[in-house]
């Protein structure tokens, strides 16, 4: 008679607990469309009438009219046929500065151009309906390619795998884009918003990409487990930091358009979701070690294969936790050198909501991933198959160690 592991049970049973109140929390979180609406109507930052037309650069000239002693890293002069709107067919002639002026702009690059009323004709070759700027470059064609480069590889040595990992980025997106997004915008709170999307995002995922098996499953429960605990530490850390969640000029343009967003539960749901994807290549790797520590090593006790497992987590939290640190790292580095610069001392820069929002996120993002690989080696071993003892009587005396 076939003997149940306990522990499969109760992981079924509360997993199975845990799939409904997603569920029930996407249900009753589901953002108010009308409040979304109403925050829409408010996005456009541009003047009443204003419109985004098409361009192309026909001529770069060094320098600019209006400033005869500018350089060409500092000023540069487009001459733009227009593409689209009330004057297409026509040229204009626009001043650039700044990143657009640096971005290498070279002859037949398509631009975006915002479009108001009532320019002076004097500013153009041909009397025009509406005064331009460049509010942009088109970059969906390289983006693209990229796009398809980066899955023909995943797909070319990931296979199967690979093909599931971009099917399940989709959905991620989609996840993302339907219910985070909407949801925050309706105000929402943050943090069970965050708790719930992310929760779901790994049910499905996990078993999609890596199958549905007890493997999965005790990845899924150290997923879940590190997702509840970066929740908990990243509200105890924004309470007692005293964060508002408004830190960048991102924020504070949200601010002024969608009023009943939560900021702080935002800066949770923002812990959360960056967290995610290290917090799932952890839980995968934990698990599937010990999985392979117990076909090497069949007649293996579980203690011992508990401690070989975490043997190899204490690598994987090593380099974990300077991953987290870099990719923060990598996506403010203007800031930093700008504070850098500063020649402030250290304690007076985290007093700065935006510096302070950035050490909190990776600090709790780190404690939770660190937290979910014993968690994610306990159950693995508990649902791994038990040692085998006939693997341990069929040994050959040559393969038996021998003390020294």
């Amino acid at each position: 008679m076939r003997i149940i592991n306990p522990f499969k049970l109760v992981a079924v049973v509360m997993l199975t607990l845990v799939a409904a109140a997603t569920v029930w929390g996407i249900i009753a979180l589901w953002p108010d469309a009308e409040r979304v609406t109403r925050a829409a109507d408010r996005a456009p930052l541009v003047a009443e009438g204003t419109t985004f037309e098409t361009g192309e650069l026909l001529a770069v000239t060094e320098g600019c009219a209006e400033a005869p002693g500018s350089t060409a890293d500092d000023c540069l002069t487009f001459s733009i046929g227009i593409r689209s709107g009330d004057d297409a067919g026509q040229l204009v002639d626009i001043t650039a500065r700044g990143a657009v002026a640096r971005a290498g702009l070279q002859v037949g690059d398509r631009i975006e151009l915002m479009a108001s009323p009532l320019v002076p004709a004097a500013e153009t070759h041909y009397r025009l309906a509406n005064q331009y700027s460049v509010s942009g470059v088109f970059r969906g064609l390289p983006l693209a390619i990229l796009a398809l480069v980066c899955i023909a590889v995943v797909i070319a040595v990931g296979r199967i795998r690979g093909l599931l990992a971009i099917v399940a980025l989709g959905i991620s997106a989609s996840v993302i884009l339907a219910f985070l997004l909407p949801a925050l915008v309706a105000g929402s709170p943050g943090l069970p918003v965050g708790v719930v999307a992310s929760s779901a995002i790994m049910f499905v995922i996990l078993y999609l990409v890596h199958g549905f098996n007890m493997r999965t499953t005790s990845a899924l429960v150290g997923t879940l487990c590190g997702i509840a605990i970066m929740a908990g530490i990243s509200l105890i850390a924004t309470q007692a930091t005293r964060l508002s969640g408004i830190g960048d000029e991102a924020s504070g343009t949200l601010a002024g358009v969608a009023e009943h967003i939560d900021f702080r539960g935002l800066l949770s749901c923002s812990v959360i979701i960056a967290g995610l994807g290290i917090l799932n290549d952890v839980t995968i790797t934990q698990a599937s070690s010990v999985w392979e520590l117990r076909a090497a090593a069949p007649a293996m006790p579980r203690r011992e294969l508990y401690a070989s497992a975490m043997r190899i987590g204490r690598d994987h939290i090593a380099s974990t936790v300077y991953t987290v640190f870099f990719a923060y790292v990598g996506a403010a580095l203007g800031v930093l050198i700008l504070l850098h610069l500063t020649d402030r001392p250290l304690l007076s820069l985290l007093t700065h909501e935006d510096i302070a929002i950035e050490v909190v996120r990776t600090l709790c993002g780190s404690i939770g991933l660190v937290l979910a690989v014993p968690i994610t080696t306990w159950a693995a071993v508990c649902f791994v198959p038990a040692p085998s003892v006939g693997a341990a009587d069929a040994a050959s005396p040559a393969e038996t160690p021998t003390a020294s």
